[in-house]
């Protein structure tokens, strides 16, 4: 679902909005200051082509669009990470000195390496940024934890999103019966063509691999993410009915006659980033 705040449309998981503690948005290119790739578009990520006050600009709305008019953007703290393909996950806490400024420089660039994180910590905002890697927001309904978590291929194969719900556990008590999840907007398999050294990482991880794969095209093998994902947060216990897959493949979809997202692969790496954000309301 899109919704509007101005020029900047967000998609938003069908039924979340009911949760009115809770506050999520996958970003969308549309809606923009940045020119750099094309139209006005809403590049979300600090790349060097890009002039940082359009960048600073673009967050502006984006973080507006996604935390509700109503509150605006000065009522969260975003919290991003340097990402690395890591199954690096951080628990966000008082005490790492999150509305101190410490987790962010003062323009809005992050600090920490990692590519996942948590918190319970009402008033933040987590982000990850994505260009065909799949985004993947997690909520516990019962203790108000959030989990925002990176999961490129080689992210998905070293179990990112299992290690995020495992630390959800360890840090608040989350149960997987009271989490819902989503796996946003991503490469798909009808454009994500990849060699054996994909083929080879998940073989030797997963027993269901073989079913992730498919032959496409003039015999390129193609690897569907968002099903491993999927996969992923069912064997850490989240119920199949709790899952949604926004479907939405960065590389191919469109809206009004242009390209839904930035897409690193379709772009040839001259491209922006999105953000997905999830939080909990101070």
């Amino acid at each position: 679902m899109a919704v509007g705040n101005k020029e900047v449309r967000i998609v938003q998981v069908q039924g979340w909005n009911s949760y009115e503690w809770l506050r999520h948005g996958f970003s969308r290119r549309e809606g923009g200051v940045s020119t750099v790739y094309g139209g006005s578009s809403l590049n979300l990520g600090w790349t060097k082509e890009d002039d940082p006050t359009f960048i600073a600009e673009n967050r502006h709305r984006f973080y507006g669009a996604s935390q509700g008019d109503s509150r605006g953007r000065d009522q969260f703290e975003v919290v991003t990470l340097k990402q690395v393909h890591s199954v690096v996950v951080r628990p966000i806490r008082k005490e790492d000195g999150v509305w101190e400024g410490k987790l962010q420089t003062t323009d809005g660039r992050a600090v920490m390496e990692g590519d996942g994180a948590v918190t319970d910590l009402p008033g933040v905002m987590l982000g990850v940024q994505t260009a065909d890697c799949v985004p993947v927001l997690v909520a516990d309904l019962s203790k108000r934890v959030v989990g925002a978590f990176h999961a490129g291929w080689r992210g998905t194969v070293a179990r990112i999103v299992e290690r995020g719900i495992e630390t959800m556990r360890l840090e608040y008590g989350s149960r997987p019966e009271d989490l819902v999840a989503a796996v946003g907007p991503s490469i798909g398999s009808c454009c994500y063509a990849v060699g054996e050294e994909v083929r080879s990482g998940f073989e030797s991880g997963f027993s269901y691999a073989r079913e992730l794969f498919m032959v496409m095209g003039e015999g390129q093998m193609h690897l569907d993410l968002w099903e491993a994902n999927r996969r992923q947060l069912m064997d850490a216990g989240v119920s199949a009915e709790r899952i949604t897959v926004v479907g939405e493949c960065t590389a191919c979809a469109v809206s009004d006659g242009g390209r839904k997202y930035f897409s690193h692969r379709a772009e040839h790496g001259f491209t922006g980033r999105m953000m997905s954000v999830i939080g909990v309301v101070g």
